[in-house]
């Protein structure tokens, strides 16, 4: 299995979202909570990826997006591809 990162912080309903549909695929992932050093850590991550919104998700060090783009990785069947 590949690795799954995910960032996120503790208010954020699509982090969350986000976090079950990994949880109910049984996916295990690590996740960063920048939740004490938004302020910072955005900005970091602004400058890797473009996106300015969590979560961010990557699959072994590849940006794949926030929660929309997982979701509908999932329903099309191409995030069990991704991960395998």
């Amino acid at each position: 299995m590949k690795k799954v990162v995910i960032y996120t912080v503790d208010y954020c309903p699509y982090c969350k979202k986000a976090k079950q549909i990994l949880s109910d695929k049984n996916i295990s992932f690590e996740e960063i909570d920048i939740t004490e050093n938004e302020d910072e850590a955005l900005p970091e991550l602004t400058k890797k990826t473009g996106i300015d919104t969590v979560p961010q998700i990557f699959i072994d060090d590849k940006f794949i997006g926030g929660c929309d783009t997982l979701s509908k990785l999932d329903a099309s069947g191409e995030l069990d591809s991704l991960l395998s």
